[in-house]
Order: C-alpha cells, then sequence, then structure tokens
C-alpha cells in the first residue's frame, strides 16, 4: 500500500445498482478500499417497512449477493470493504455476513459502526414519532474501525462521502482539525458516492462520451494533503472529464458550503484539472469547522396513495378534460382529503398515430384511510366509460390504494447521536464529537461584473452550451448548471436568477428558489424549496426524485449570444 496515495473504489450507488460491479472492481485493478452506497432518502423508507415485517432485515441484501460471490476474491487481494449497507439494521447486516462467510470457510474481520438510528428517542428529542429517524453520522468510526484492522467496516446512515474519508483519515492519520484535507477527501467521496454518474452515467453531453454502453465504476487517488484525482479501471467504459467531475460535484448539493459531521467543504475553491486520460485532479479544497448539528433522516408513512390516468384522443382535449374531472368529481363516493388532477398534452396535431394524437389525464388521491383512496376511487372512472367523452379508455385497470412515505429533515446535536464502533475483537470503542464547530452561514457566491459577451443572440435551447444535473434534497429538488467555457460563465451566472428560473420552470413560480455561484466550477447551483412535496416517496410530481428536471431547463429557450456558440 502506497503510504503517500490510497486509492479508494466504488461498487454502488443506490440500493439496486449493478450487481457485477464488486467483482468489476476487485478484478479490474489495484484497490485499496472498495465502497458501497447504498442508502438514499427512499431506501431508508423502504429499509425501515421491510424491518417492520422481518426484523431480521433492514439491510441491503445485494450486498450479501455480492459478498457471496466476492468475499474470498476482496481477502484474497487485500481489498478493504466499507459500506453503508446494514441500512436501519447494520447488527443484522454483520450476523448476516457472518453467517455466509462461514458458509465460504472464511473469517473476515467485521466491524460495526452505530449510534445513528435515533428512532426509540425520537419524540423526547423533539423528533416526532416517525418510522424511522436516523443520524448522519461521520468517518471517525469508519477510520478507526480500519485502523484496528478491519477487513469489512459495515455502518448504517453515514454520509455518503464517509464510506471514503474514513479510509483516508486511518491511511493518513488525518485528525479532527485537518479541515482542508477533510474536505478534499470529502470532495473525492461525493465525486464517486454515486457510481457512474461520476464515469459518463446521467451525463448532459452523453454523446460525447465515446463508450457510453457499460461505464466503469470510478476510483479516488486520494494524496496525503487530501487533493484526489478521480479515474477509473483501464478498458472500462464510459469517460471521466472535467464535465463528468462537475456534473457529480453540483449534484444534490445547497449552497456553497457542503455541511457534514466531520467538515464544512467550500465547494467555491474546488479546482479541476485534466491530468490526463479518465484522470481528472481535484485540487485547492478548503474546509471549515463542522456545523454544530447533524441532519436526521426522518421517514414516515404519511398515508394512502391511489391514482388513475385516462387517455384523451384528438380533438377538444381541454373541454374532454374538463367533462370528466366534473364527472368523475361528482360520482366519487367519498372525497379524499387531497386529490389533484395533471392535464399532460402530449398530443399533436394532425399526428400519424394515434398515440401522438393523445394526451393523459391523470387523477391522484391521497388520504389517512385506505377505503377512501382505494379502489371506490379509481373504480368511479368505470362507471363513467360509456358516459363520458367520446373515445374514452384508461392506461390501467382500477387498483387499490398504496401506503406512501414523507421525509422530513431534523437537526440534533453532534453529541446526541451516540457513534460508536464494535471493532472486530468485540471491544466497544465511542467516537467523541468534534470539539469545534461552527454555525453554518449561506454562501451564495459573487455575482459576475461583467455579464457576457455582447452582441447579436439567438434563440435556443439552454441546454446548447450548458449542462445540468439534478436531484432530490428531501422536498427540495436541486438543479446544477454548468458551461465548458470560461468566456460562457458570466453569460450563465447572470441568466441564472430567481426570476429566470421561475419562468422557466412554472413549477417553481410561487416556491422560494435559491442561487449559489461557483465560479471555480463555471456552474450555477439552483435550489427550488417545496418542489417534491413531502419528499420523494410522496410523489409530489410525476419525476418525484427531479431527475429529469435538469433536462427540462436545458431544453427551454433562451437568448445565447452568437459569440458562444460553436457554429453561428
Amino acid at each position: 500500500m502506497d503510504p503517500d496515495v490510497l486509492r479508494v473504489g466504488n461498487s454502488s450507488g443506490f440500493y439496486g445498482d449493478r450487481l457485477a460491479a464488486m467483482r468489476e472492481m476487485l478484478e479490474g485493478g489495484a484497490l485499496d478500499v472498495l465502497t458501497g452506497d447504498y442508502l438514499a432518502e427512499l431506501t431508508m423508507l423502504i429499509l425501515g417497512r421491510d424491518r417492520m415485517k422481518d426484523p431480521a432485515t433492514g439491510y441491503a441484501r445485494t450486498f450479501l449477493a455480492q459478498l457471496d460471490d466476492c468475499l474470498a476474491l476482496a481477502l484474497d487481494r487485500g481489498v478493504r470493504l466499507v459500506t453503508n449497507a446494514g441500512g436501519v439494521n447494520p447488527a443484522g447486516l454483520v450476523t448476516a455476513i457472518e453467517k455466509l462467510a462461514a458458509r465460504h470457510g472464511l473469517s473476515p474481520r467485521i466491524a460495526l459502526v452505530r449510534g445513528d438510528d435515533l428512532t426509540a428517542r425520537a419524540r423526547d428529542l423533539g423528533l416526532g414519532s416517525p418510522l424511522g429517524a436516523h443520524a448522519y453520522l461521520g468517518a471517525f468510526g469508519i477510520a478507526r474501525a480500519l485502523r484496528a484492522g478491519a477487513d469489512i467496516v459495515v455502518t448504517g446512515r453515514v454520509t455518503d462521502a464517509s464510506l471514503a474519508v474514513g479510509p483516508a483519515i486511518a491511511h493518513f492519520g488525518w485528525d479532527r482539525a485537518d479541515f482542508d484535507a477533510l474536505a478534499g477527501a470529502t470532495v473525492a467521496g461525493h465525486v464517486i458516492e454515486c457510481g457512474t454518474q461520476a464515469t459518463g452515467g446521467n451525463y448532459a453531453f452523453f454523446t460525447e462520451v465515446a463508450d457510453p454502453l457499460r461505464p466503469g465504476f470510478p476510483i479516488a487517488e486520494i494524496a496525503r494533503d487530501g487533493s484526489s484525482v478521480i479515474t477509473k479501471h483501464p478498458g472500462t467504459g464510459g469517460a471521466v472529464t472535467v464535465g463528468t467531475i462537475t456534473a457529480q460535484l453540483v449534484y444534490e448539493v445547497d449552497d456553497a458550503r457542503y455541511a457534514g459531521p466531520d467538515v464544512t467543504t467550500r465547494l467555491d475553491t474546488v479546482s479541476l484539472r485534466q491530468a490526463g486520460p479518465d484522470r481528472v485532479e481535484i485540487t485547492g479544497v478548503r474546509g471549515e469547522a463542522p456545523p454544530p448539528e447533524v441532519k436526521v433522516c426522518r421517514t414516515a408513512i404519511g398515508g394512502y396513495r391511489n391514482e388513475l390516468t385516462v387517455v384523451l384522443t384528438g380533438l377538444d382535449i381541454e373541454a374532454k378534460a374538463e367533462l370528466f374531472r366534473r364527472q368523475f368529481t361528482a360520482a366519487c363516493p367519498r372525497e379524499p382529503a387531497e386529490v389533484s388532477w395533471t392535464l399532460a398534452r402530449l398530443d399533436t396535431p394532425d399526428a400519424a398515430t394515434e398515440q401522438q394524437a393523445s394526451a393523459l389525464l391523470t387523477v391522484v388521491a391521497r388520504d389517512p384511510d385506505e377505503a377512501t383512496a382505494g379502489r371506490a376511487f379509481t373504480s368511479t372512472a368505470v362507471e363513467l366509460a360509456l358516459g363520458s367523452y367520446p373515445g374514452f379508455f384508461a392506461t390501467g385497470v382500477p387498483g387499490g390504494a398504496h401506503p406512501y412515505g414523507v421525509y422530513t429533515a431534523g437537526f440534533v446535536p453532534q453529541s446526541v447521536a451516540a457513534h460508536e464502533v464494535v471493532l472486530p475483537d468485540g471491544t466497544v470503542e465511542p467516537i467523541a464529537a468534534p470539539s469545534q464547530t461552527r454555525a453554518l452561514e449561506p454562501l451564495t457566491g459573487p455575482l459576475p461584473r461583467d455579464p457576457g459577451p455582447p452582441g447579436p443572440t439567438r434563440r435556443l435551447p439552454l441546454g446548447t452550451v450548458a449542462g445540468a444535473r439534478s436531484g432530490d434534497k428531501g422536498g427540495d429538488a436541486n438543479v446544477g448548471l454548468w458551461v465548458r467555457d470560461d468566456a460562457a460563465y458570466p453569460w450563465l451566472a447572470a441568466l441564472i436568477t430567481e426570476d429566470t428560473v421561475r419562468e422557466l420552470l412554472p413549477e417553481a413560480a410561487r416556491l422560494p428558489v435559491r442561487i449559489t455561484r461557483l465560479p471555480n466550477l463555471r456552474a450555477v447551483n439552483v435550489v427550488i424549496e417545496g418542489l417534491l412535496g413531502a419528499g420523494v416517496a410522496y410523489q409530489a410530481r410525476f419525476d418525484p426524485q427531479a431527475k429529469g428536471l435538469g433536462e427540462w431547463l436545458r431544453a427551454r429557450h433562451v437568448e445565447i449570444p452568437e459569440s458562444l456558440l460553436e457554429a453561428p
């Protein structure tokens, strides 16, 4: 193992990612540590419900499937595994790994990081009575486990970046005051946490990726000072470029201060450089003391949800929709607590196919009572089938209601979570909360003095020159925009204002919008508060995680200076 560089790979970006990734990463080249990120806000709800049905579950079972195939290989190659696949039952996953290892005749040293689960104390902590309440722990428990010789470290809810930061702390001996090094490793961890999103997956300029069929998973080569190089194994698909790394850096962030339990990372200090084919160097990252509180993921069952979609074809789409709405409302036996209607005008004039001539009208019900939102609600449409608009039909048969989840963030003092590590020999060690903290102050970046090149403009899609990536932050949506040319950044930074966002994205018209400018990355980050309601499981819109929001924004037309266009 190189004392000055730690090679940390990733083999999972979410619960359900490519099963073969662990073997691909272990066989593809040299690694010191292999991480796996399985948790998201929706996943915590799914795993919480799993454990309600069976107390022995509540962890990411796909990790076990990967270990069944690769545990012997990882041990033979001396690659240590660090994962948050423990979900809401990390101790249960440790037990399952021990049984799996015994079947293979193996004896890995396993450590457990725990203390994130605040569910039993939630009411006393002012967090209500959720299904689950899990604090986002930091990286020092992981580091202690690795220093004790663990081959596998299993955690519950830690920050995603902690999976990479912990091994770097253990390898380089950083302490809690090494804020710049911790921040640099946090950036590296944030880049690789979502797997192939760093290597060309979900990339705005995907047509420029030479081999997009099966992107390889990313590797962070972390140096002693916290700087890093992001790369991938030779011969794997995808690409590692300044663009692919920028896209991931502006994904699911808030403002220029990226807060974590161990360090607040200044995203406005990040510098990127293409250091060779599929190698991007990250330098200059500065860190500050972490905030005095840690975030808590609170999940709960919000009630029951049901929906029905009918198809409107041909002429008079708006009138047909209005007739059906009136008939359905009048015939519905019990009015649910919340009913919403959405008309998607997918139809085109003089269409060549019936599908191209059709629009979709969707009605959604939510109610605390399963019966009120249940089959009786959607069956209302059946009774209207022969007495409604011409050409009536639905996309599916009426169905029953299903429970839906809600996510809310809470905050507790750093010392509240009993962060501790169970070492491979069974010893339990507490992990002290940071002694130095700093209250968060929003940092939104400066407006450029020069708004961009003068001269004639053309009205074209924003995506002609700008990339985007978007996602969910609880009930908020994040859209990161960036350009690849220094000359274009002042124009982008001046263009993207709260008013412009509300104009281009009418769904945001009545919602708070926050803008952060990141000149070093030639990027602008947009947060739209409340766009996703009570989080992804609430399904407030047809794209409940806002994954396509950035592409919609790129498709909107704006005035672009001709001097920024490759071909005027």
